[in-house]
């Protein structure tokens, strides 16, 4: 013989909920895009920083994962940046950092 399989049995409710209104709704989406752009983060444990755009440059510093940095400038898959920390400037690769980005509903 065959289990046979039991299953709850689910009761449909309406959900009620206060009207959105054209207001709060631009209220919402201009708020989050008038927000800063989120800061870049590095993805890997360290990243090498490049006297040039390319991996055969110098490398001039390292960028830790914990570390805070401004970007610059962007080529290609390459960002100019500086790292607050020790104040090394130099270029990075794109692969090993990145920027949160944030969806905006309207």
């Amino acid at each position: 013989m065959i289990g046979a399989l039991a299953l709850p049995v689910l009761s449909a409710t309406t959900a009620s909920a206060a009207p959105v209104t054209a207001a709060a709704t631009a209220a919402r989406a201009s708020s989050c895009h008038n927000l800063p752009p989120l800061p870049y983060k590095v993805h890997a444990s360290a990243v090498t920083i490049r006297s040039k755009a390319t991996t055969k440059s110098t490398a001039v510093g390292i960028l830790y994962k914990s570390h805070k940095f401004t970007v610059h400038r962007t080529s290609g898959n390459w960002h100019y940046i500086t790292d607050r920390t020790t104040g090394v400037k130099g270029w990075v690769s794109g692969t090993y950092v990145y920027r949160d980005v944030r969806m905006c509903l309207s």
